[in-house]
């Protein structure tokens, strides 16, 4: 269809749409209940204090790995020649308000839990119920079991949901892949194969190799079998190129298939699906160091471990702002002093780009969620 009937696969988008947004629609409310069950159940802040730890560090680990695989790949094997920015620019550059450290650590907390509940900012949420779970550990037990009651009620019904959504999988995966195909071309693909097929197979790399030693050394469970067994979500987030729309499946596999406990997964999994950004990091980190290339400046080795731990660092910190791969690719050229304006060259192919990272973005989720799950089992 996408080759005979392009027009037709362009005007279908909107079953893929339809598809997201179901999936989007359980996100807010998932994320709320799932979290403050996952706290109430810890039942102590010293408990809290040491999953979160745990989780936390392990996202910043995989994510420095990521980065770490990217620059070496880049150094065995540098591609992009040096061309003139002449003629080149990138608009959206300019619409993006300057980085600041206080701008990004107020956008954690919300003003109004009602408007971040509706505009769906998901760190604000997650700060929110943190709080609100941590505050109900201090109720009486009594209330604190009506609230968990409640809770539990409302993750399970949009579990239950997610499952009816999940049969729809097969007609919004094609819709989706179709659409993006149709509309990208594959004249735009032929154009920048090098640079395709260096992010690709550092994304495989890292998801095929890094993230299974990870497992196997942190989580003592064959990786390849686990990977193989919860497949169904990365496969999700690659065709929605949302971590957010992918949450209420990764929930629902995880537990179902991966065999590990909600209460674990409800609190390591909707963070992750914030935080966790192995795939955006690692397309970051070949993103600029292809401009740098583009702009026929060579970085230094320290210069570029340099700019790995501010990808590091950014992952976590931007998360919660609007456009965050664009936020953090705008402030990386700046710092290093590369011009915006060769974003222009590689945006044609975000999109495409952007499925195989969120989809390695999900699998660093659901190996984490794996290892905290096999920590507090052996704890116990």
């Amino acid at each position: 269809m996408v080759v005979f009937l392009p027009e037709l696969a362009l005007q279908q988008q909107v079953i893929g749409q339809i598809f997201i947004n179901f999936l989007k629609m359980l996100v807010v409310p998932l994320v709320f209940s799932s979290i403050y069950i996952a706290i109430v159940g810890l039942g102590s802040l010293e408990d809290l204090k040491t999953i979160g730890l745990r989780t936390i560090g392990l996202y910043l680990m995989t994510t420095a790995l990521a980065v770490f695989l990217a620059i070496i790949v880049m150094n065995i094997f540098p591609i992009g020649e040096a061309v003139s920015s002449t003629g080149l620019a990138y608009e959206k550059a300019s619409q993006i308000a300057e980085f600041s450290l206080s701008a990004m650590l107020l956008s954690f907390i919300p003003t109004n839990i009602f408007g971040s509940l509706s505009e769906g900012s998901m760190m604000q949420i997650i700060v929110f119920a943190i709080l609100f779970a941590v505050a109900s550990l201090h109720m009486e037990s009594h209330r604190q079991e009506t609230m968990l009651d409640f809770f539990t009620a409302v993750t399970n019904a949009m579990l239950t949901m997610a499952e009816w959504i999940i049969k729809l999988t097969p007609i919004g995966v094609f819709s989706l892949i179709s659409y993006v195909i149709a509309d990208q071309g594959i004249d735009v693909i032929l154009g920048l194969w090098k640079y395709i097929l260096m992010v690709l197979g550092v994304l495989l790399l890292h998801a095929l190799v890094t993230l299974p030693l990870v497992l196997s050394l942190f989580g003592r469970v064959n990786p390849y079998k686990y990977i193989a067994s919860i497949r169904e979500a990365p496969i999700m987030a690659f065709s929605t190129a949302s971590s957010a729309a992918t949450l209420p499946v990764s929930m629902r596999i995880v537990t179902d298939v991966g065999g590990v406990d909600k209460k674990n997964a409800s609190f390591v999994l909707p963070l992750g699906a914030t935080v966790s950004m192995d795939g955006t990091a690692a397309y970051l980190t070949i993103a600029v160091l292809y401009i740098s290339h583009l702009a026929g400046v060579d970085l230094s080795f320290m210069e570029q471990i340099l700019l790995g731990i501010t990808v590091v660092a950014l992952s976590v910190g931007v998360a919660a702002l609007p456009s965050a791969s664009l936020v953090m690719m705008v402030v990386i050229l700046n710092q290093v002093g590369l011009p915006v304006a060769y974003i222009a060259v590689i945006v044609a192919v975000d999109r495409i780009l952007d499925m195989a990272r969120t989809s390695l973005n999900v699998t660093s989720d659901l190996v984490v969620v794996k290892i905290i799950d096999q920590m507090q089992k052996s704890k116990n």
